[in-house]
């Protein structure tokens, strides 16, 4: 049957309040899923550093990086759906697809390095700063509030999809194409801001309700939120540190 958290009505009480009401099984798949979660920002750093330091990965993303990026991209995607459809209980297998999804990431993210230490390590802390208040915020709203967000969450992601696709074959020298990156870039932080509140709170649901947890697959999402939300922010950034120069 499914876990409970006992003494909190649902529909009014706060994640945070019912935390004191905690089954102890439900206390361990909430923190394994952050454990999860910290292991995948650990190994995507050390895969975005390697990488760095390879001079071929430096040349393929200065030669093509629309076929680097495209590349990454589908390999991602692909690892992600091998991960999600492995049973838990498949130990290796599931954890090298989990390692192997951050490595690509890190590979991805990697081109990243040519901003600057001191800037990506800004960027690093300010992500650090948003993706914590924004996980209290959810732990401190009414338990359901943020989940029926999907709906608007799922129109959003298409709009910032067409915009960064759009912002990538026009180019930023156009207006239409600035005006695309802007929406992909402002646009997408509101936006995964908005998908980290709607994850904590799907965790916390499923940790409560269902049967048969799995905590790769439930910190697949907020990974995916703080990600964008690092790259949005250090683009932001670099974007405002050259109009300055």
């Amino acid at each position: 049957e499914p876990v409970e958290a006992g003494g909190a009505d649902s529909g009014d009480a706060r994640a945070a309040d019912e935390a004191a009401f905690w089954d102890p099984i439900v206390r361990e798949r909430i923190r394994k899923t952050y454990l999860y979660f910290a292991g995948d920002i650990a190994l995507i750093g050390a895969a975005a550093v390697a990488a760095s330091r390879t001079r071929l990965m430096g040349v393929l993303a200065r030669v093509s990086p629309l076929a680097f990026g495209i590349g990454c991209l589908v390999a991602s995607t692909g690892c992600y759906y091998l991960i999600v459809s492995t049973p838990y209980e498949n130990t290796i297998p599931k954890h090298a697809a989990w390692a192997l999804f951050s490595g690509i990431w890190g590979v991805f993210l990697a081109p990243m390095s040519a901003l600057g230490g001191p800037l990506l390590t800004r960027a690093l802390l300010y992500t650090g700063a948003v993706v914590s208040g924004l996980t209290l915020t959810a732990a401190s709203a009414p338990s359901e509030k943020f989940l029926y967000w999907a709906g608007p969450l799922a129109v959003g992601l298409g709009v910032v999809c067409v915009s960064s696709l759009g912002s990538v074959f026009l180019g930023p020298a156009s207006a239409l194409g600035a005006g695309l990156y802007s929406v992909s870039m402002y646009g997408g932080l509101v936006l995964f801001g908005g998908f980290m509140l709607y994850d904590t709170q799907k965790i916390i649901r499923d940790a409560e309700t269902k049967p048969h947890f799995d905590p790769i697959n439930a910190s697949m999402g907020i990974y995916m939120d703080a990600i964008n939300i690092f790259i949005r922010i250090a683009m932001i950034m670099a974007s405002n540190q050259s109009k300055r120069k």
